[in-house]
């Protein structure tokens, strides 16, 4: 007998809404429903499978069974400091695309190669081609500079007092405004760079511009989308002087993204940038052993595990 209903399949990346934050509650599975716990015993449903990902801030308890359906889903978990001012750590429902992976990482350990991604990178976020003949070290140079301009001119157009991007970590308070809110909207942004890195079978540690770090490659694409969508976004936001910024930026990315389309462009942009590199994906070694039991082939978006 035929199934009456198709197969379920996770939603894919492009399709999602981009980013919910979480805190002062437990994460649950109740009813088979995805669930946000108060205090005083309130459920909020959160349907964790439309979601890209969950910022998790202080205050937040997650069950096995929460954690399991998020990864089912793959819906990244992402914990943060208070205002999003720290990622401490992810979960990683995607990355299960070894080839993807493995072109990435050949990609990066080509040195013209690399040079040839970064270039790329540069001439994305600054529409226009960096200079010949200069190296990886002299790019990241030259993009300091510009981003440090672009910062004292947004500033200048919001008519925001501006000193420099400055914060401590360790004393979030202690932050002027317009520093408070590009910590909370870059936090956003790379939190749905990573979801989308992740989905699509990437490694967030392999970057070109950035390294060294569990999210390098997560700088690296962020970046990319940074003046576009949250820098605005943050200087607007402190100009207003608001009571809780961090809040106030949030929605305020959110819409952003919505009505950039950022979730669609992501994937898109990760595989024009390596391209750009000029090497193929990596085939199989021949003596390498196919699985006894394939896998039935997934029907979410290339790196998702379900």
């Amino acid at each position: 007998m035929e199934p009456v209903l198709p197969p379920l399949k996770p939603i894919p990346m492009k399709d999602r809404v981009s980013v919910l934050f979480v805190e002062k509650g437990n994460l649950d599975v109740l009813d088979g429903a995805f669930v946000v716990v108060d205090k005083n015993g309130v459920r909020t449903h959160i349907p964790v499978g439309g979601v890209a990902c969950l910022m998790l801030e202080p205050g937040t308890r997650v069950s096995h069974a929460a954690v399991t359906l998020a990864s089912r889903v793959g819906c990244l978990l992402v914990w943060i400091g208070d205002g999003g001012v720290r990622l401490y750590a992810s979960g990683q429902p995607g990355g299960a695309r070894a080839d993807r992976l493995l072109y990435q990482a050949k990609v990066a350990l080509d040195d013209a190669a690399r040079l040839k991604v970064v270039r790329k990178m540069y001439a994305m976020r600054f529409k226009e081609e960096p200079p010949e003949r200069r190296s990886v070290e002299q790019l990241r140079g030259i993009e300091g500079v510009r981003v440090r301009k672009m910062y004292e001119l947004l500033a200048r157009q919001y008519r925001v007092e501006w000193k420099s991007r400055n914060y401590d970590y360790t004393q979030w308070e202690s932050g002027d405004v317009p520093n408070r809110c590009l910590s909370s909207a870059t936090a956003c942004l790379y939190g749905i760079c990573e979801a989308a890195i992740l989905a699509a079978g990437y490694a967030p540690a392999v970057g070109f511009i950035h390294t060294g770090k569990p999210q390098s490659f997560v700088y690296d694409i962020g970046d990319i989308f940074k003046f576009e969508t949250v820098v605005p976004v943050a200087f607007r936001i402190a100009a207003r002087k608001p009571y809780d910024p961090e809040r106030e930026v949030r929605l305020a990315c959110r819409d952003a993204f919505r009505q950039t389309r950022l979730l669609h462009r992501i994937i898109p942009t990760i595989e024009e940038v390596l391209a750009a590199g000029g090497l193929s994906v990596p085939k199989p070694p021949e003596e390498s052993v196919a699985p006894a039991i394939p896998n039935k082939e997934g029907m979410g978006d290339v790196g998702h595990r379900g």
